[in-house]
């Protein structure tokens, strides 16, 4: 990943990132901004999700004097503002229809019209979307403009979740202890073997941004129940158990429940498979 990104820094593409939530969507866009060229420029972050449609066109196009009631001096939108650097637009797929023709046609000619003008202004930028939905599917579904995705789709970087990255626990946990000892004024707390167990074998599902905040509440003496350590250590076969757990979620997960494409990717017979579910108290409905 962090190959991937220096190079696309450099080459100044436009880059769709997709990861679940957490997984570190907008910390790799800023590495993209902060690696290339233009990394003295602007760095322009707007969650889609989070702007009401009524003000969607003003906050990313910007509007002259008197384009509207209320709007009494002229403003600059966020992609005018963004030109020479970076425009990440986070949860893309939320972005209304009407505006994905005109963000269309930004990516096309590499100029916006402010509302209330005839006068289009030139932007040279990076564009950066991000989503946790699979936007081809959408696309397929006519819930998002295929066309639009295509022009997003330059490059796409995938962020795999966290637990299919255990590797990464330890120094990535580490690494926010630090910067949450640092914030709280504390010393960093002496990490046991018996809680990074508990880590390693967790599923993670708010990933990175979950880890981190588990990462503040040890540094804070406030670790959730789970992780808190007066259980003491774990036997070897508690720990196989939790392991063999963790890889059947996620095979189900990768297979909406279907317990015999699980089995086969587990090369296990499926009649194992039903077994060790039944002995893990797991449901594949529940994964479906």
């Amino acid at each position: 990943m962090r190959r991937d990104i220096l190079q696309l820094a450099q080459a100044g593409p436009d880059v769709l990132i997709h990861g679940e939530t957490g997984s570190g969507k907008e910390l790799v866009a800023r590495c993209l901004h902060e690696a290339s060229p233009a990394r003295d420029k602007p760095f322009v972050a707007i969650n889609c999700g989070a702007i009401p449609e009524s003000m969607f066109e003003s906050e990313l196009f910007g509007h002259e004097r008197g384009a509207f009631t209320g709007a009494q001096m002229q403003r600059i939108g966020k992609i005018e503002y963004a030109s020479g650097g970076t425009l990440f637009l986070d949860e893309v797929e939320s972005m209304p229809m009407a505006m994905q023709v005109k963000l269309l046609r930004v990516l096309q000619f590499r100029q916006v019209e402010r509302l209330g003008s005839n006068k289009p202004v030139p932007v040279v930028l990076r564009v950066v979307a991000a989503t946790k939905v699979d936007l081809a599917a959408l696309s397929k579904e006519q819930k998002f403009r295929d066309d639009l995705y295509f022009r997003l789709n330059v490059v796409s970087l995938d962020i795999p979740p966290l637990r299919e990255r255990r590797e990464d626990i330890p120094l990535i946990f580490q690494h926010h202890v630090t910067q949450a000892a640092q914030r709280y004024g504390r010393e960093p707390p002496e990490l046991s073997e018996s809680l990074m167990r508990e880590l390693m074998t967790y599923d993670w599902p708010g990933n990175v941004r979950e880890l981190a905040n588990v990462a503040d509440r040890f540094v804070l003496g406030v670790l959730p129940g789970r992780f808190r350590e007066a259980a003491g250590v774990r036997g070897l076969n508690e720990l196989v158990a939790d392991f063999e757990r963790g890889l059947i979620v996620e095979a189900l997960r990768r297979h909406h429940g279907n317990v015999a494409a699980a089995a086969d990717a587990l090369a296990v017979p499926k009649k194992t498979l039903y077994d060790k579910l039944k002995r893990h108290e797991l449901n594949s409905e529940d994964y479906r």
